[in-house]
């Protein structure tokens, strides 16, 4: 995955080291069946590395951070499986899994679909996925080749929050 400043293996760098300590603690939050403090998942946001959209494509298993955010509970009650990017501009945000176990594209819920753009957030550019149909974004940083944290933000969640903090893992 990409980063502008650091690669990955700048273990000597202070980046290496509060990468590998926001990895471990990445996965200690992710095992939590307790609410997740949002500040937590910030420190962890600022220590990842950025990610270009091509670098994300593909089909991913989403799930979310119990902090409390109305939207984890309403992905959690649709059945949410996680996102697919086909492309820049074809990205399904809300691939569900069905009563017979098979994945679709929920437009309704999402509002149509998406596309994915190189997008400024908290003073770093990501790859974003911008939703069609309302006023979403979702920025993306890679916790490892497999996995992506995401921060979903947009009009009404103010320049603070709250976020709705979640996990991408490749299908």
């Amino acid at each position: 995955m990409h980063s502008d400043a650091h690669s990955d293996t700048d273990l000597g760098t202070d980046r290496g080291t509060d990468l590998d300590k926001a990895r471990t603690r990445f996965a200690e939050l992710r095992g939590r069946k307790t609410t997740v403090p949002a500040a937590e998942l910030d420190e962890i946001w600022d220590a990842l590395p950025t990610v270009r959209v091509e670098e994300i494509l593909g089909t991913w298993q989403g799930s979310g951070f119990d902090t409390g955010h109305p939207v984890h509970r309403r992905l959690s009650a649709s059945g949410w499986y996680g996102k697919t990017f086909l492309a820049a501009d074809d990205a399904k945000p809300l691939i569900m899994r069905g009563e017979d176990g098979r994945l679709y594209s929920d437009t309704e819920l999402g509002k149509g679909e998406a596309s994915l753009w190189m997008v400024e957030f908290r003073g770093e550019v990501t790859a974003t996925m911008v939703y069609d149909g309302q006023p979403v974004l979702d920025h993306f940083k890679a916790v490892d080749n497999r996995t992506l944290m995401g921060v979903m933000n947009g009009k009404g969640f103010g320049e603070s929050g709250p976020f709705y903090y979640f996990v991408l893992e490749r299908a």
